[in-house]
């Protein structure tokens, strides 16, 4: 937790506030106090607001992605043609998240290059705060329509594909790069990341025919693509981190790999002349060549649901709760810390495990009353409709991304978990291997968790 007195003295600085209102034109604003986010939609427009909000405990600032004629007309329940209508635009932001921050930054740093090698020069970068960093594009630099579609109305699906595009790219020459890191010692980065090594060693024959180890970082390092999503937010410049104590600070994307976590202390920041999501000096259509080929890529490889080894176990109805994984049992026995992250898992496995929208929101709403301080009603419903809307299956968040299931408290594997690697894939698989037994030798359904402690 972050004292009074720091987020006072930060927050009061005249140039920071300025650098904030700028970088909150036209995007919609949330602001969080310690763990719990203020009321939604709301926007920054004076400095004064900043050192306002600082005094009455505000911690840290949040904006969308997307770019609105007028945010304070959102709310929970707008649709998507309404959205559509309110959003003129988007800017793209890759989320490089890793438990080990020397590998987000070698990551980000190829990301940027993977950029650049798009002849794209409007790209910037800041670190996240914590463990991470967030590189963007601004909206300016896309085309205004591609294949007859205003580039505007293609949110969250374009973003998504370029992320998951830029993902496929980088992934060799990041492992290549974490393993220069660790000089060649598999051994290293299986400690540090408590992984399987079946699941990061794979193997590929060089030039002579021999059999080389090779780095699949995705178990443990990842770019956000599924969670990029209509008014999702990302931690504003300049803001403070919770967890950290750090700033969320704007830097030479050509030199993120000399960057160092202390350069982020409040005590000792300068604003830079590096601006995240510079709207200056843009040319116009520099992006038009990535969001193409991304697309292209893309087309045969939607974001549908999809099993491990491209099988689907036979399930051909709902699955029923006594195959969900230990995560989300946990989770629905009520929360304290993590309800919207929560939420979103929750709303993403059961509608990618077989259950109606009539059926999840029975749910949600029980679960919501189990929760010691309940979402409101609204929010919850309105993103229920908003993924209703969508009209595709997206699972929820994989068993390595610790800044949900670890951090919210409900990661506590059991022995299935150790051979999967989302909540979807161990209920698909706990329900097949039931269904091969025979009658007689079927466990009997499991009983719902028990709060402990």
């Amino acid at each position: 937790m972050i004292s009074l007195n720091v987020t006072l003295s930060h927050y009061k600085r005249r140039d920071i506030q300025e650098e904030m209102i700028e970088a909150a034109k036209g995007r919609e604003i949330a602001v969080k106090f310690d763990d719990k986010f203020g009321s939604r939609p709301d926007t920054l427009n004076n400095p004064a607001d900043i050192l306002e909000l600082a005094k009455q405990k505000a911690t840290s600032f949040h904006s969308s992605e997307e770019l609105w004629k007028n945010p304070l007309q959102l709310n929970p329940g707008i649709r998507k043609h309404e959205l559509d209508s309110l959003r003129i635009g988007w800017d793209l932001v890759l989320d490089i998240d890793c438990s080990f921050f020397e590998y987000s930054r070698i990551a980000a740093d190829l990301v940027i290059k993977a950029l650049k090698f798009y002849d794209i020069k409007s790209v910037s970068c800041k670190f996240s705060g914590n463990k991470g960093f967030h590189i963007g594009v601004p909206f300016e630099a896309f085309p205004d329509a591609i294949k007859g579609q205003k580039t505007s109305s293609m949110f969250p699906d374009a973003p998504r594909r370029i992320a998951f595009y830029i993902k496929e790219m980088i992934k060799k020459p990041l492992g290549k790069k974490i393993m220069e890191f660790e000089n060649d010692d598999f051994s290293k980065i299986i400690k540090k990341t408590s992984e399987n090594p079946n699941k990061i060693v794979y193997y590929e024959k060089n030039e002579l025919g021999d059999r080389v180890a090779q780095v699949n970082a995705e178990p443990f390092l990842n770019i956000d693509t599924i969670l990029i999503s209509s008014r999702h937010l990302f931690r504003m410049p300049y803001s403070l981190h919770e967890k950290s104590g750090l700033v969320s600070l704007p830097l030479d994307p050509e030199n993120v790999l000399e960057f160092e976590k202390d350069y982020a202390n409040p005590n000792k920041i300068k604003v830079s002349k590096f601006r995240f999501l510079d709207r200056r000096n843009i040319a116009k259509n520099e992006a038009s060549k990535l969001l193409t080929q991304a697309m292209d890529f893309t087309s045969s490889r939607e974001d549908e649901i999809k099993v491990e080894g491209k099988k689907d176990y036979g399930i051909k109805s709902a699955l029923p709760e006594n195959f969900f994984p230990p995560c989300i049992k946990l989770i629905s026995i009520g929360i304290s810390d993590g309800r919207k992250r929560a939420l979103f898992i929750i709303i993403n496995f059961l509608t990618s495990v077989g259950w109606d929208y009539d059926k999840v929101e029975a749910y949600l709403k029980e679960w919501n009353s189990k929760n010691p301080e309940p979402l409101r009603e609204n929010y919850l419903v309105g993103q229920l409709r908003y993924h209703k809307s969508q009209k595709k299956k997206i699972l929820p968040p994989n068993c390595n991304k610790l800044d949900y299931y670890v951090d919210i408290g409900v990661c506590k594997p059991d022995n299935l978990c150790a051979k999967i690697k989302n909540p979807v894939s161990y209920a698909q698989r706990k329900a097949f291997f039931y269904n091969k037994e025979p009658e007689g030798k079927k466990e009997k359904p499991q009983e719902k968790v028990k709060k402990t402690g």
